[in-house]
């Protein structure tokens, strides 16, 4: 069976340190979707990691890594990645593999990336210009170069192919950047890219199901940015849902178990787009400051907000969600007062529901106001020892988004988190 760890809000809900956390309980930890726009932040012998395309399980010997075919993959962002994990003494040849359907982040799809949002001025989505949104255009565009075409002999015909196709493109945008070192750097990726286990990515993950295995599928970015079902146009470009699992693997919705979403205990989204809760003032700017809310890939500051139930609740219904994971419950320690988004005011009248041109209409969020339990949670190790104003908080979302929170984490550090 998979199991699927994924992200209820805009991303950034800390899924790295949760995979690393339940890693040793599974044989193969497998990306379904994203690319290298996801940070995924783990702590290893003390010190600050952030992998980028890489499945957070690669830490974990025993773990085999599987980057699937809905990912988009920057080869030169692998290579990166890869001399990091092999500085931690883990042998990257040994335990990752990658499906060979899996589509290739072209030194063009990053200048596509950049050309395209700079022409858009103010209406800017936020793009970390990584050349992912172009990736998956020539993906549906059936265009795109995928890991397995790196192998054949006809391999930079088919580059420079493509190419072509982009310079057109960018000389409408009337984009002349000079990005030879890009390509140069990009040839010798690849060359490193063919090194490494290639494979048939859904018979591969499905002998290991047949053998028994257990599968944790990690997921990027999170539900209200998913393509078909987030606060489009402000959204990424794949299905970063439960049931992008399947076509982001090729495995039967039926081989699906547990899925475990992961959302922070209040709310926090990178980028522009529509944000109900966001707090653009002094409160807003101390969860920032306190939970060091600047983005792993961009390094951007996060907007930061008060947790939004309507937008939660949504997420559990579309993604089936089994157990919930809470984490930075320990950034509102300090906070006397907190405030729960249980509605949206919308011309006048209440929804409980996220709505259509989410982006094009005015939401006043309201609130039911909680005492804070203002006290430091970050050494509580057993669920007897939670304050009583943080489990009445809980059990209010508990009750509200209608699937439980199992897990509260309380730090940064693997050891950080509480199990209900």
């Amino acid at each position: 069976m998979v199991d699927v760890i994924l992200g209820l809000q805009w991303g950034d809900e800390g899924k790295g340190k949760i995979v690393d956390f339940f890693a040793p309980n599974y044989d193969v930890i497998a990306r379904f979707q994203g690319g290298p726009n996801a940070g995924h932040t783990l702590y290893v012998e003390g010190k600050k990691v952030v992998l980028h395309q890489i499945p957070s399980g690669i830490f974990h010997q025993h773990c085999i890594n599987l980057i699937g075919n809905g990912v988009v993959l920057d080869p030169v962002t692998l290579k990166r990645e890869c001399d990091i994990v092999a500085s931690f003494g883990i042998d990257v040849k040994k335990n990752l593999f990658i499906s060979e359907k899996t589509n290739i982040i072209v030194p063009t799809h990053r200048a596509l990336d950049k050309a395209s949002e700079m022409q858009k001025g103010d209406s800017k989505i936020g793009s970390t210009l990584k050349g992912i949104g172009p990736a998956y255009m020539d993906k549906t565009g059936r265009n795109a170069i995928r890991v397995g075409d790196l192998l054949d002999k006809n391999f930079t015909t088919q580059y420079i192919k493509l190419r072509l196709k982009h310079q057109k493109l960018l000389d409408n945008f009337h984009f002349n950047e000079d990005i030879s070192a890009w390509e140069e750097e990009f040839f010798d990726a690849v060359e490193f890219l063919k090194t490494l286990n290639i494979v048939n990515g859904e018979y591969f993950i499905n002998e290991q199901l047949a053998a028994g295995k257990k599968v944790l599928a990690e997921g990027a970015q999170g539900s209200m940015l998913d393509i078909d079902f987030g606060t489009f146009p402000f959204v990424t470009s794949s299905n970063t849902i439960s049931a992008g699992v399947c076509t982001g693997l090729g495995v039967s919705p039926k081989q699906i178990n547990e899925v475990m979403g992961v959302t922070k205990a209040y709310c926090t989204r990178v980028g522009g787009g529509p944000f109900p809760t966001e707090l653009d003032n002094e409160v807003g700017e101390e969860l920032r400051k306190i939970g060091s809310e600047f983005g792993a890939t961009t390094g951007r500051p996060r907007r930061c907000g008060w947790i939004d139930l309507v937008a939660l609740k949504y997420t559990c219904m579309i993604n089936g969600v089994t157990k919930v994971i809470m984490t930075k419950a320990d950034v509102l320690d300090s906070f006397s007062e907190l405030n729960v988004c249980t509605a949206y005011g919308i011309d006048g009248k209440l929804s409980h529901q996220v709505p259509f041109g989410i982006s094009r209409v005015k939401i006043e969020p309201h609130y039911q106001p909680f005492k804070g339990w203002h006290c430091d949670t970050t050494q509580i190790k057993s669920a007897e020892n939670v304050p009583n104003d943080m489990t009445t908080y809980i059990d209010f979302i508990n009750k509200y988004i209608g699937a439980p929170v199992k897990f509260v984490s309380n730090g940064p550090g693997r050891e950080q988190i509480i199990s209900l």
